[in-house]
């Protein structure tokens, strides 16, 4: 066992955050891709995957539907974070300040209301925990991040306004996921089940795969 669990993005990335409260006791291991989070687990760098399935604003994570099928390993598990995000910059910097703010291009849109209230321009970045570090490298004095929390503590940035997100219930449901189905890595949640099919390419396939479970409940 190494004790470690495996995540996609930067360190401060919400699914970083996912594995700290899912699993305090197990050292995170960031990951560049979504493919490379699954390898670590199969390789044996890392003893659980923690992968995003679907969030309730945007819908489902498609490049981890396409992945699972043919990932080999198994769901023991799954934990839900808010998506409460922070507005960030380099400590003494006010918030009159801030001119324009880098996050993941899903970040910006939850976060419209705000930005135009206060006259600040979004920038697109290809990881949100990933702009606050260059945030805090850089030193600017007149750029922000739009974070998490945890992404603030790691790289030292100070938290000018929490939780600046439009709608307040956005959460992200991630799967954690592990070689063998050994089910004493669950935590405290309920038992799910989860199965995939395929169905025939004509009309009212899904319905007819589906209405069983309409039907009976």
């Amino acid at each position: 066992m190494t004790g470690r669990i495996a995540f996609q993005g930067e360190p401060g990335a919400y699914s970083h955050q996912a594995c700290v409260d899912a699993r305090p006791d197990m050292e995170p291991l960031p990951c560049r891709a979504f493919e490379d989070v699954i390898g670590a687990v199969k390789s044996g760098k890392a003893d659980l995957a923690m992968l995003p399935v679907e969030n309730t604003t945007y819908g489902r994570v498609a490049d981890i539907h396409r992945l699972l099928p043919e990932s080999g390993l198994h769901i023991v598990d799954e934990a839900f974070v808010r998506v409460h995000i922070s507005l960030m910059a380099n400590p003494g910097v006010p918030l009159e300040d801030v001119k324009l703010v880098r996050a993941h291009l899903v970040l910006l849109p939850q976060c419209a209301d705000f930005l135009k209230r206060h006259g600040i321009q979004g920038i697109p970045a290809a990881d949100s925990a990933g702009a606050a570090a260059d945030l805090a490298k850089s030193g600017n004095r007149t750029e922000g991040a739009l974070a998490s929390d945890l992404a603030a503590e790691i790289h030292g940035l100070n938290i000018l306004v929490r939780h600046i997100e439009d709608r307040s219930h956005n959460t992200t449901r991630f799967l954690v996921m592990s070689r063998e189905p050994d089910l004493t890595r669950r935590g405290s949640s309920g038992m799910m089940t989860t199965f995939v099919f395929q169905v025939r390419n004509i009309p009212a396939a899904l319905y007819k795969a589906m209405g069983g479970f309409a039907t009976n409940g």
